[in-house]
């Protein structure tokens, strides 16, 4: 989406808000109030909406011109406040150097995905700090809702009102195991021929787990484990080890092939969960914050994952 307006556009916008009046504005921007009209005709034409109720008495602002003010006076913050750092070769980079962008992800996405979308992110806006908040699903979300996360990287589930996702990609659920592990050979496995084998499995009150136990349930199938962790990375050195196979969604794996751990596809029943972003609904992101999540769209898109 283009954007078609300025930020001449936007302090004529908000004298207008402010005082009610084309030619009270006019007076406090020393244009000409024909100059005013054209800029708010201009505004009006690139956000597709009307912004003041114009009478031969009165004007007056829409609905749509109150809740568009508070994002007018923050973009032309943000844009006073670089230009002042960029204007001053001492302060160059402050501005980014103070940008914190923080987002929530699922821990299986830290094993891989992670890493190579900030190694990206760092090459583009290495003066930028991350905050990465690395929580189960549906705290993901919450993190979102509340604010304390501009984004987050999860998966369909209990969605919270006032959110939006995005669907990255199908992530399938695995049989990873040590490459001498008797199975290693096979092409994918059934889940009846893990009955005799030590499970390792995501620690309950995690979406994984929901998910491993609500499909087993509904195929009158029981998942009898030996061992259980929070964390993926916990779970793979187990892996490593051979103290069992692990369940796990194909993400966690790193797809730099591990010479010791074997992955092999799940089926009867097939596991898989819908990955993605996470928004909050008619928010926009900063601009460092939406280069990090189309960064984040564009591995899972490239992802072996996705094919």
């Amino acid at each position: 989406m283009r954007i078609n307006f300025d930020f001449a556009d936007l302090e004529a916008f908000l004298a207008v808000a402010e005082t009610l009046s084309f030619h009270r504005a006019a007076s406090q921007l020393a244009i000409s109030q024909s100059a005013v009209t054209r800029r708010i005709q201009k505004l009006e034409s690139a956000l597709g909406v009307e912004l003041f109720e114009r009478t031969t008495r009165s004007l007056r602002p829409t609905l749509a011109a109150r809740d568009f003010e508070a994002r007018a006076r923050a973009m032309l913050s943000d844009a006073t406040e670089a230009m002042h750092a960029l204007g001053d070769s001492t302060l160059r980079y402050q501005y980014q150097r103070n940008e914190v962008v923080n987002f929530a992800t699922i821990p299986t996405l830290t094993n891989d995905l992670l890493p190579r979308v900030l190694s990206r992110f760092k090459a583009e806006a290495n003066q930028v700090r991350v905050n990465i908040l690395d929580f189960f699903a549906g705290d993901v979300n919450e993190a979102v809702a509340t604010g304390e996360a501009d984004f987050g990287i999860g998966f369909i589930g209990i969605q919270e009102p006032g959110l939006e996702f995005d669907f990255f990609l199908d992530d399938k659920f695995v049989a990873a195991m040590h490459r001498d592990h008797r199975l290693a050979g096979q092409r994918q496995l059934r889940w009846s021929e893990l009955a005799d084998q030590s499970l390792i499995v995501p620690q309950k009150g995690g979406g994984n787990r929901l998910l491993i136990d609500t499909t087993l349930a509904r195929s009158k199938q029981f998942l009898n484990w030996s061992y259980q962790a929070r964390y993926s990375t916990t779970i793979l050195e187990l892996v490593r080890m051979d103290i069992g196979v692990a369940i796990l969604p194909a993400s966690a794996i790193p797809v730099a092939k591990d010479s010791q751990i074997v992955a092999l596809p799940l089926v009867q029943p097939e596991i898989s969960r819908s990955l993605g972003g996470i928004r909050r609904s008619g928010r926009s992101l900063s601009a460092n914050a939406q280069l990090l999540y189309d960064l984040f769209v564009e591995e899972c898109q490239g992802s072996s994952l996705a094919h």
